[in-house]
C-alpha cells in the first residue's frame, strides 16, 4: 500500500513538472510573457480574474481633481430604503456600492465590506464612455476635424490590408471589423494581454481588418484603445491630463481619479481601468442626464451628445437591428424613457435617466449575464426584444433606483 502510494505521488510529481515545463515553453515560443504577470496577480493572490481593487498592481496616471470642489448635496431618506429582498440581491452579485441621485441630490448611498465613500475602484469598461466624451470634446475644439476621418491619419502605423477604410466613427460604433478577441476569461485573448501586457500601442495597431467596417456591432476593447491614441495625437496631451482638464475639473470632482498604465510612463489602459470614487462616477451620470451639462456649463458638446446617444444603423452579433449602443455608450428605453448608461464587466454601472433626473451608480465584483434571445420565449414583445444584449441586473438596479427616488420624495 505504501509503495503504491509513493508510485502515485511520483507520477503526480512528474506530471506537474512536465506541465510546468510545457507551459513555460509555450509562453516563450508564443511570446506571451504577460501570462506570468497575469498568473502572479490572480492565482498567486487568491483571485481568478482581475479585481476592482487592482490599482496598486500597475503604474498609473493621475486625473487631477480641481482645487475648488463641488460637493454633492444630500436628501437622504431615513432608514433603509431597500427591501431585505433587494439587499439580498445586492449580495448575490457582490455589490460594493450603490448610490442614487435624484434632482441633483444624493438620496441614497450604501457601501459593503471594505468599500466606503473615499474608496476608488476600477470602472472597467465604463471608462470607454469617458474616452468617447473626450473624443467629442477634441472634435469641438478642432483637434479632430471629423468623426469620419480615417484612423491612420492620426495613427500612421494603423494601415494596410483594409485598415485604411476604418474611421473614428467606426471605432466609436464598435463596428471596426477588426479581429480583436473580446473575452474576460480567455487568458490568450487580446483583453488579457491588454490588461497585463506592456505594449498597448503595438497590440492594437497589429490588429487585422477581417470585416467591412460600419456594418456590424461587435464589442471590442481595442477600438477604445485606438480612440485614446487618436485623442492624444490630436491634442498633444496624454489621456489623463486631457481628462483632468476637460472633464474631471469642469464637473467639480471631489477626488483625484487614476488611470492604469501599461508600463512606467506608458499608455493609459483607455478601454478600462479608470479608478474613481462612487460619488465622482455619479458626476458622469449627471452630465449624461443633462444633455452634456454640469449645471449651466456645457461639458460634452451638445451636438456630439446627440450623436453619442443615437443608435447607428447596423446589425448586432445576434443579427438584430442595433437599439442598444450609441457612440461608446449603452442605450435602453425603460417605460418609455431613454436610459443612457456606462457598464463594466464586474457590474460597474453609471445609469442616467434624463426624463426622471435620476442617476444610479452601482459598483461591485460580479455582473449578471446578458439577456439572450431566449427571453422571447416569455413573449415576443417589443419590450422583451429591447432587453436583448443588456445584463439582467441592469433592470433591477433601475427598478431599485426608482423605488428609492419615490421614497425620497415622500419624506
Amino acid at each position: 500500500m505504501k509503495r503504491t502510494l509513493l508510485k502515485w505521488l511520483k507520477r503526480i510529481g512528474w506530471f506537474v513538472l512536465i506541465l510546468f515545463l510545457s507551459l513555460n515553453i509555450f509562453v516563450v515560443l508564443s511570446g506571451r510573457f504577460y501570462l506570468y504577470k497575469g498568473v502572479y496577480y490572480t492565482y498567486l493572490h487568491g483571485e481568478t480574474s482581475p479585481t476592482i481593487y487592482d490599482l496598486d498592481k500597475f503604474y498609473n496616471a493621475t486625473v487631477k481633481a480641481p482645487e475648488k470642489k463641488e460637493p454633492w448635496k444630500f436628501n437622504l431618506a431615513k432608514g433603509e430604503a431597500l427591501s431585505s429582498e433587494d439587499l439580498k440581491y445586492m449580495d448575490t452579485w457582490r455589490t460594493s456600492s450603490f448610490l442614487v441621485v435624484k434632482n441633483d441630490k444624493i438620496v441614497y448611498e450604501h457601501y459593503w465590506d471594505e468599500h466606503h465613500p473615499e474608496t476608488v475602484s476600477n470602472s472597467f469598461s465604463a471608462a470607454k464612455t469617458v474616452v468617447s466624451i473626450l473624443v467629442g470634446i477634441a472634435r469641438e475644439e478642432g483637434h479632430i476635424k471629423s468623426l469620419d476621418e480615417p484612423v491612420h491619419k492620426y495613427i500612421p502605423e494603423f494601415s494596410g490590408k483594409g485598415k485604411e477604410k476604418i474611421t473614428i466613427r467606426h471605432l466609436l460604433m464598435m463596428a471596426s471589423g477588426l479581429d480583436w478577441t473580446e473575452s474576460g476569461k480567455n487568458p490568450l485573448s487580446e483583453n488579457a494581454e491588454s490588461y497585463y501586457g506592456w505594449d498597448l500601442r503595438g497590440l492594437v495597431t497589429r490588429q487585422h481588418a477581417i470585416r467591412e467596417p460600419g456594418k456590424e456591432f461587435i464589442y471590442q476593447s481595442g477600438n477604445s484603445q485606438l480612440l485614446s491614441f487618436i485623442v492624444e495625437k490630436a491634442t498633444g496631451k496624454d489621456l489623463a491630463t486631457y481628462a483632468s482638464e476637460k472633464l474631471w475639473k469642469p464637473i467639480g470632482a471631489e477626488s483625484d481619479a487614476f488611470w492604469s498604465l501599461d508600463k512606467k510612463n506608458g499608455d493609459e489602459k483607455a478601454f478600462c481601468c479608470l479608478y474613481s470614487t462612487t460619488r465622482d462616477f455619479a458626476r458622469i451620470g449627471k452630465i449624461l442626464a443633462n444633455h452634456g451639462k454640469w449645471n449651466k456649463k456645457q461639458v460634452i458638446p451638445g451636438e456630439y451628445f446627440d450623436e453619442m446617444v443615437r443608435n447607428p444603423e447596423m446589425t448586432t452579433e445576434e443579427g438584430v437591428p442595433n437599439t442598444r449602443y450609441g457612440l461608446h455608450i449603452w442605450t435602453y428605453v425603460s417605460n418609455g424613457h431613454p436610459v443612457y448608461y456606462c457598464r463594466g464587466i464586474k457590474g460597474q454601472y453609471i445609469i442616467a435617466i434624463p426624463d426622471e433626473q435620476l442617476i444610479i451608480v452601482r459598483t461591485g465584483h460580479e455582473r449578471a449575464p446578458n439577456v439572450e434571445r431566449e427571453i422571447l420565449q416569455q413573449g415576443d414583445t417589443e419590450a422583451n426584444r429591447e432587453k436583448i444584449g443588456h445584463p439582467a441586473d441592469l433592470f433591477e438596479y433601475i427598478r431599485m433606483g426608482r423605488v428609492i427616488a419615490i421614497k425620497s420624495a415622500d419624506k
